[in-house]
């Protein structure tokens, strides 16, 4: 798919700028979870997870280090890759291992089962077809196993966020649209902005999410919003560790969401 080829490529031109950033955040001691993932995710001691859309690595690390026995990191991009075997032999952290794969086609390559499905922090839009997805995860949860997602809110992913910042609400990506959004830029939180790329990013509504999940065979255990975001989109404070917020924003909108599924199973 051309997308993702092109998706793939603008990746790579960041992915040595991120290994170089996360592997300093968390020398430093300073990079984590924000608490809504540390409270939901739970206890992970000696759980056997896989880690969709790693990037380089730096949350896979994480989950690692919180105990779990095995941890693997699953990515497109094969820079991502290299980078995050690197991150994670240059802290020593032994129980991780890291896949390269398109997650479009991984259901067709892996038939390992585990504990814990994880994806976080701007991972889903990034894929087109959230069936195939949902699909994927269903696959790989053990059948008392169970998938967690912390990701950018949809009703937040419709805004202008160079308006919203001032406090005036302006839609500009529709909210029903299936046409990807094409940035000729990518990177800026972890890295030098790089342009000349094609980058594609495709709106999922609440219903895709949930249908997605639901229509694999799987069971919504829950499904949280919060007011804060994981990121400084411009105009942002940072309200405590990893979360971030407008003033104004007391109680007006969502800007990510949690959800948490398990298999069901038909009593």
């Amino acid at each position: 798919m051309k997308e993702i080829e092109s998706n793939k490529h603008a990746w790579g031109q960041i992915s040595e700028e991120h290994y170089a950033y996360f592997k300093k955040a968390l020398l430093d001691g300073w990079y984590g979870f924000n608490k809504h993932i540390q409270r939901e995710i739970g206890d992970v001691s000696g759980k056997k997870i896989i880690h969709l859309q790693c990037n380089t690595g730096a949350d896979t690390i994480l989950l690692a280090k919180m105990g779990a026995s095995a941890v693997v990191g699953v990515d497109l991009v094969p820079d991502n890759i290299k980078y995050a075997q690197k991150l994670a032999d240059d802290l020593g952290i032994s129980n991780v291992s890291f896949i390269e794969s398109d997650i479009m086609d991984f259901m067709e390559k892996h038939d390992e089962k585990y504990d814990i499905v994880f994806v976080s922090e701007g991972a889903i839009g990034w894929l087109p077809d959230l069936k195939k997805w949902g699909q994927t995860i269903s696959h790989l949860l053990k059948d008392d196993g169970f998938f967690y997602v912390f990701d950018s809110h949809p009703f937040f992913m419709m805004l202008d966020t160079k308006q919203l910042s001032e406090n005036i609400t302006k839609i500009k990506y529709p909210y029903f649209g299936k046409e990807p959004d094409i940035n000729n830029s990518i990177g800026g939180y972890a890295s030098v902005t790089k342009y000349g790329v094609k980058a594609y990013f495709w709106m999922h509504t609440i219903s895709d999410i949930i249908n997605a999940l639901v229509s694999a065979g799987l069971h919504i255990e829950y499904f949280n919003e919060f007011k804060e975001n994981f990121y400084d989109e411009g105009g942002m404070k940072n309200i405590e560790r990893f979360l971030y917020n407008y003033d104004f924003n007391t109680d007006l909108f969502p800007m990510s969401f949690s959800l948490k599924a398990s298999v069901y199973h038909n009593k």
